[in-house]
């Protein structure tokens, strides 16, 4: 930007000359106020509907928002979680190799008495609140709240069937192929 053009908008010496487009607006603003019954009073001010809120406020100070963070936490511990059963998953393929019965068995047992309890309240409490911190407008049709890129805004929760779904208690899908386990064994 061109500093005499800067100086000239933020210049503070007073009231400038108006330029042809201002003084446009100006006549037709006269002409439209002749005959006016309140040409030369003053108008009240109208009260407006606003007031600031907490939540505009700590969002003008910066920073994520609850459900943000509550939507990053959810991420991280179900990554976690993800972790977590893919190592049992694959120590019990490892340690029950050639039974495919006792393998199903166990990991059904092992992924029914995970703990999901943490990760699952995380999940309610972003389900419950989400709509109102995100300000989810209303969708009329579905008599819901409306659909973020097509999708539901709630959050499934997990426990075993979720589990099993990601990690089916099947022996020949935990274990690592048979070829690449011998690349990896092999020497270079």
């Amino acid at each position: 930007m061109d500093p005499r053009e800067r100086k000239q908008i933020l210049g503070q010496w007073g009231v400038r000359d108006p330029n042809t487009r201002e003084a446009r607006e100006s006549e037709r603003l006269q002409r439209d106020l002749e005959g006016s019954p309140v040409q030369g009073q003053r108008l009240r001010v109208r009260a407006r509907n606003f007031r600031p809120s907490v939540d505009s406020y700590v969002v003008s100070l910066g920073g994520p928002l609850p459900y943000m963070q509550r939507l990053a936490e959810i991420d991280r511990l179900t990554d976690l979680l993800k972790e977590g059963l893919r190592e049992e998953w694959q120590r019990l393929a490892a340690a029950l190799r050639d039974q495919a019965e006792e393998f199903s068995a166990a990991w059904q047992w092992a992924a029914e008495g995970w703990r999901y309890r943490e990760l699952n309240e995380l999940i309610d409490r972003h389900n419950t609140y989400f709509p109102v911190e995100a300000r989810l407008p209303m969708d009329v049709r579905r008599r819901d709240h409306a659909l973020i890129n097509g999708k539901p805004y709630e959050r499934p929760r997990v426990g075993a069937a979720w589990a099993l779904e990601r990690f089916p208690p099947e022996l020949n899908a935990a274990l690592p192929s048979r070829a690449a386990s011998a690349e990896a064994v092999a020497p270079r």
